[in-house]
């Protein structure tokens, strides 16, 4: 009996961690016991298996694996990125970047919708932050399309997996602790979730414009007394072809090469003049433009600009991911100071809520690594790459296997607690397969954003609960009675969104190109031939290339 234990030690850990996770106690100290007592219980086991490698001198080691954890400088980017999000929250940008997409999309069929995916898509890029996303554009669009009459349940989903796409579209937290945990960098796992990120936003637009024209009754256009921004838009559709013209133009001008980041600084640019041009139309008074189209470029060139200060200087190279959240964060907040919206109170919320997820991330990151020691002392590592490598399927298999793996822990466990207790034992395996890791983050990113719609524990849909109406009242401006939205309501608008996701993640499977991007071709060290000349007589021409001989001291 105690042989069989000593050799299925590793089993029998893990399912002992699951069980105090479900009991209900705090993941990072549920880490760090189940590591301590397991230590202790492998020691005494030692004599009877060889496969343990563990002994009480190897606790010394503990300091020195949690004093790395501090030392890392790619997880200093959580709290700048967090900071950053929260002071723009608080600041009111969301509010603004609302009303206004919501005027420019306005008169169409669903234009509300439309308006909260792009401005989730714009949150995401700039504040990185789901709660904040969901609750502000709860707290905003929720009370005006159930006052005129959208569909409840596609209200409450597309406010919610608009919020979710801060998990993909960089700078996430997600893909800052996926890179640490899959030994990649930031910049790269940015990079490869850029483009899914941005297909999976056009997916929810496509999606909303096809039940615009098949079900219009369920989202409605806003009707014209609720339109307080007056004018064409049409002298905003021309600023953006003469910016877009200008951009192009100077990336012609700028160009050497295709991957000298000319195409970023071109598109600053373009952007750039055209608000110098709304901003020369509000100040000289010259009538060039009309309100909607002055007040849209005014809004959104300030963010834009925040997200070419955080992710255009870590694709160019010019800052590392960290050096980028500390400018996100700076930049956030002279916005605030701009808008005359900073004070102590949000500089104290905005480091309060800072430093709490801080703590919550180093002490689940402590309570992992004493796991691990234990784990892979008694070679749970080896179990893990012995379990998914024996499934059917190769590649195809595993990513399958661990998809469905990730969904299910999705529904009970936070996102963290995946990527600290599931992703390093994954990892490997995965290295194994030969499969490209980050693709494989991008996947897994994909993933665990579902978690955050799944019932019963999506904390979107918590969010979401929230700031959605418990009980029926009285609507302010049109003075009618609105009902109340239930919890089924807000889970069956999660439904189709979650769907989308799905079938994102079956895209980026199936067209790896999506999340991987090119890189120059390796070069292996064994093929560099260095030929060092031998002596020659110095004369140019000549065959020893013109070296002179050493010279001579006497």
């Amino acid at each position: 009996m105690i042989d069989l234990l000593a050799h299925n030690l590793a089993p029998v850990m893990f399912v002992a961690l699951v069980g105090l996770l479900l009991l209900g106690y705090p993941v990072a100290f549920a880490l760090a016991a189940n590591g301590l007592l397991f230590f202790l219980i492998a020691v005494e086991l030692s004599p009877f298996s060889n496969e343990i490698s563990l002994s009480w001198p190897l606790l010394q080691t503990l300091p020195g694996r949690i004093l790395d954890v501090m030392r890392n400088e790619t997880l200093l980017a959580i709290p700048f990125f967090t900071f950053m999000g929260i002071v723009l929250e608080k600041s009111g940008m969301a509010e603004d970047l609302l009303d206004t997409v919501g005027q420019l999309f306005g008169p169409v069929r669903g234009g509300l919708a439309f308006a909260v995916i792009l401005v989730g898509a714009l949150l995401a890029a700039t504040t990185g932050v789901i709660a904040a996303s969901v609750i502000a554009m709860g707290l905003i669009s929720l009370p005006i399309m159930l006052r005129y009459g959208y569909d409840r349940p596609l209200a409450t989903g597309v406010i919610a997996a608009s919020g979710t796409l801060a998990q993909i579209i960089p700078p996430s937290l997600v893909l800052i602790v996926l890179a640490d945990q899959l030994g990649r960098s930031v910049g790269d796992m940015y990079a490869g979730a850029l483009i899914p990120g941005l297909l999976l936003t056009a997916l929810y637009c496509v999606y909303v414009a096809v039940l615009a024209m098949v079900r219009p009754e369920r989202m409605p256009a806003l009707p014209a007394s609720a339109r307080t921004l007056s004018g064409s838009p049409m002298p905003l559709l021309v600023l953006i072809a003469a910016s877009t013209a200008l951009a192009f133009a100077a990336r012609l001008l700028l160009a050497e090469d295709p991957g000298d980041g000319s195409g970023i600084w071109a598109a600053c640019i373009g952007v750039g003049a055209a608000y110098l041009v709304a901003l020369a139309d509000r100040g000289l008074r010259l009538g060039v433009l009309s309100d909607l189209a002055q007040r849209v470029t005014l809004v959104l060139v300030p963010p834009l600009a925040l997200i070419f200060l955080v992710l255009g200087t870590i694709f160019l190279g010019i800052a590392t991911p960290t050096e980028g959240g500390a400018m996100g964060a700076a930049g956030a907040l002279l916005l605030a100071l701009a808008r005359q919206r900073l004070s102590y109170g949000l500089l104290s919320d905005a480091l309060d809520a800072t430093v709490r997820l801080s703590c919550f991330v180093i002490f689940i990151l402590i309570g992992s690594r004493i796991f691990s020691l234990t784990f892979y002392g008694i070679n749970g590592h080896v179990w893990v790459e012995e379990l998914f490598l024996g499934l059917p399927g190769g590649v195809l298999g595993f990513l399958i296997a661990v998809n469905l793996l990730v969904f299910i822990l999705g529904c009970f466990l936070d996102f963290f607690e995946i990527a600290f207790i599931v992703v390093p034992l994954l990892a490997p395996v995965a290295s194994a397969l030969g499969i490209d890791l980050v693709w494989f983050g991008v996947i897994l990113a994909m993933n665990l954003q579902t978690s955050f719609l799944t019932p019963p524990f999506g904390f979107a849909l918590f969010y979401m609960r929230s700031v959605a109406p418990a009980v029926p009242y009285t609507d302010k401006v049109s003075g009618a009675r609105i009902a109340a939205i239930s919890t089924t309501q807000i889970y069956r608008g999660a439904m189709i969104f979650i769907l989308l996701q799905v079938i994102m993640i079956l895209l980026v499977l199936a067209f790896p190109g999506l999340a991987i991007t090119e890189k120059p071709p390796a070069v292996d060290p064994a093929t560099i031939d260095i030929q060092i000349p031998t002596e020659g007589t110095g004369e140019p021409g000549s065959e020893d290339g013109g070296i002179p001989p050493p010279p001579v001291f006497e």
